[in-house]
């Protein structure tokens, strides 16, 4: 068990171990704090140079302004130094605060997401003038709409998040942050993804430019607080949050949360039933849905009965708190055939979309069935934060599950396809699940994953957990005419890990696949732990810069559902049969 040996340290060494982590949080306050409390100290700097002025016989008239002036320009320098973009950094947050000269780091932090948000609103207003001559090209421009004004709602968010609260009070909302400005970027970048390479694409890159590198400023500046208080916690804190028992719950989860965590999943009473036969309130999920009280409070339950259910469904991002279970993951499906090649953009053609915050679903089927002719054909897609799913099957061909945007949780679940057939940019955890490679078209290759992180801040990655890769039956029999890889890079910063899976011998010895040429490998982190079966053999792995190889167990510990999900928080809900640290 991690740390078991703990209590047989001596005090010798104890006390010597103090000394350390007092050096380093020493060390760590220097050198980190004072990048954003610099700021702090600024303004300071100016109320003290304004009194002295005072004394001296009050001569602050002429000399106020520019002195202030200079004290928030070395602020925002302060706060800028960690970001990508400095520049646009600088001269963003340098037009908000100059004026104001009791600025505190929250009211620059604050500052950064707002420019953000009101860079989105030029950017929406400008993008209005170009002119498209297809109907997908315009369809994928009302996704970029629908896209950038969720970029626009998680920005202000974050505003909301921190009016009124000293830095104490954020270290609690620094999660919560980093996600929602990770789902920015990821939703700036699938606008542009959803036009094919042209004129119109390359014109909202650029368009585009500007709202990108604030955002990803305001994740740096966000980070820079995040690492802080990460350095600031305890040591016997940091331990007991990664020190798990023999059924993976971290020390600090009470008894009466571990046994609502491992019971068995009830009955629930639902609000509406789904049947196709009549029996039960509607015929129809969508209709279900649509039937949900706009202001409910609490948990909303619909409960689907056993069918086949042939309509594309939404839950839309004002439906919070849905609950929806089945009777069976091959019993109760909702089943669709939209595709790429029939001309709808890929963030369309998902049979079910999951938006609305909250998401839970258990012993649901969702089903593509256009085929691999068809390519890109989603199944599930999910942008709902704290989002579960619990003995569900997603079954497609290319882009099966488009896990999108914020936190996810799958457990016990079955998933089936071909080309990167688990992909997105949430933060998302599979655990338990069965993941089954299907026989692609002759001149295919088999992906896994691809995983989209394009900015090395964002808190975002795929990690397979205690899962099973493994060829399907029809599959099974001529695995070998076909390559098949556990993962290739969306983006610059793709982030996947395997660990404590098996993983069956239709997995190529290189592991991993490249995308097109050097991209993204040396900034991609792809790692493996504790892996068994004949695939899971690492000596044949890629060679690649930012491939890892086998991780140690302190760094596997980074990707369980605590830390990396802030799982503590939310997987709470007596459904959810979750294992908080690693199985071995």
């Amino acid at each position: 068990m991690a740390f078991q040996d703990f209590d047989q340290i001596t005090l010798r060494r104890k006390q010597e171990r103090q000394q350390k982590i007092k050096r380093r949080i020493t060390i760590a306050i220097a050198s980190s704090v004072g990048v954003l409390l610099l700021a702090a100290a600024a303004v300071c700097a100016v109320a003290y140079k304004n009194n002295l002025d005072a004394d001296a016989g009050g001569h602050s008239g002429s000399t106020s302004a520019p002195r202030q002036i200079v004290t928030a320009d070395k602020a925002v320098k302060s706060v800028c130094a960690g970001t990508d973009y400095k520049q646009t950094c600088e001269d963003s947050l340098s037009k908000v605060i100059k004026d104001n000269a009791t600025a505190q780091p929250r009211d620059i932090l604050k500052a950064a997401f707002a420019v953000a948000s009101d860079e989105i609103d030029k950017v929406i207003k400008q993008a209005s003038g170009l002119k498209f001559d297809t109907p997908f090209k315009k369809a994928a421009f009302d996704d970029c709409l629908v896209l950038l004004n969720d970029a626009k709602e998680e920005l202000n968010s974050s505003i909301s998040s921190i009016e009124g609260k000293d830095l104490a009070k954020f270290s609690s909302k620094t999660g919560d942050l980093n996600n929602w400005l990770s789902a920015v970027l990821s939703y700036q970048q699938t606008c542009i993804d959803g036009f094919p390479e042209g004129k119109e694409k390359d014109a909202l890159k650029k368009i585009l430019k500007t709202t990108r590198e604030l955002g990803s400023n305001a994740l740096a500046i966000t980070s820079q607080l995040s690492s802080i208080f990460s350095i600031l916690q305890v040591s016997d804190v940091k331990r007991n949050l990664l020190s798990v028992d023999e059924d993976g719950f971290p020390s600090w989860i009470s008894p009466e949360n571990r046994r609502m965590l491992k019971s068995s999943s009830p009955k629930i009473a639902p609000n509406v039933t789904v049947a196709k036969d009549g029996s039960g309130d509607f015929t129809t999920v969508s209709a279900a849905l649509n039937a949900m009280p706009e202001k409910y409070t609490g948990r909303y339950v619909i409960y689907v009965k056993e069918g086949v259910y042939e309509e594309s469904v939404i839950v839309t991002k004002k439906m919070v708190n849905v609950t929806m279970y089945g009777d069976g993951s091959q019993k109760s499906v909702i089943s669709g055939s939209k595709n790429f090649v029939d001309g709808v953009p890929t963030f369309q053609t998902a049979t079910f979309a999951a938006l609305g915050d909250g998401f839970i679903a258990q012993s649901l089927g969702f089903r593509n069935t256009a085929g691999p002719e068809k390519h890109q054909a989603v199944a599930l897609r999910v942008q709902a934060d704290r989002s579960i799913f619990v003995n569900c099957r997603m079954e497609g061909f290319q882009d099966t599950l488009y896990a999108q945007t914020h936190r996810q949780f799958y457990r016990s679940c079955y998933i089936t396809g071909t080309i990167d057939f688990i992909f997105g940019d949430a933060a998302s955890v599979f655990q338990n699940c069965m993941i089954y490679v299907r026989k692609p078209l002759a001149n295919q290759q088999n992906i896994v994953t691809a995983q989209g992180r394009m900015d090395r801040r964002q808190t975002t990655g795929i990690v397979l957990q205690n899962c099973k890769i493994l060829a399907d039956p029809k599959l099974e029999p001529e695995k070998a005419k076909f390559r098949n890889y556990l993962g290739r890079p969306w983006k610059e910063y793709s982030r996947t890990i395997v660990m404590e899976s098996e993983i069956g011998d239709l997995i190529h010895p290189e592991g991993w696949l490249k995308w097109e040429g050097d991209f993204a490998l040396k900034t991609l982190y792809y790692a493996e732990y504790h892996n068994k079966g004949p695939g899971a053999n690492t000596s044949g792995r890629v060679k690649w810069p930012g491939y890892k190889g086998l991780i140690k167990r302190e760094d596997a510990l980074k990707y369980t559902v605590g830390p990396f999900l802030q799982g503590e928080s939310w997987l709470k809900n007596p459904i959810v049969p979750v294992r908080f640290g690693l199985f071995t």
